[in-house]
């Protein structure tokens, strides 16, 4: 069974977006939560409200999708949560593109408070 199999019939929907409003096709791709015993190479942000540590996740997805040739502000869309690639590598199998891995982060975006 080929990685695009599984992809498809155990994945999450999901899509490539930018600023230009540039949109891929949907695909779909495995995102899992990161959780390392060190979380020296974790950061947050502090926002208006406070500190906020940003999850990250691995991402598992087609060869046909490259996201390591993607511009800094594409942003990966999947269930309406908007994650931000902070590292990707292709894997090969031989010559051929097998998969694409990547750790990405949940973007946490400053929203006006009222009180």
């Amino acid at each position: 069974m080929q990685i695009n199999q599984f992809l498809n019939r155990y994945g999450r929907e999901a899509v490539f977006t930018d600023d230009d409003g540039w949109s891929s096709t949907a695909f779909h791709c495995f995102i899992q939560p990161l959780r390392y015993k060190n979380k020296m190479y974790l950061y947050g942000v502090n926002t208006q409200i406070g500190y906020n540590a940003q999850g990250h996740y691995l991402y598992i997805g087609p060869p046909e999708h490259d996201i390591t040739s993607l511009d800094e502000n594409t942003i990966l869309l999947c269930d309406s949560i908007k994650y931000k690639i902070d590292r990707a590598e292709k894997v090969y199998c031989g010559k051929d593109v097998f998969y694409v891995w990547a750790i990405i982060r949940t973007i946490v975006e400053d929203s006006e408070v009222t009180v």
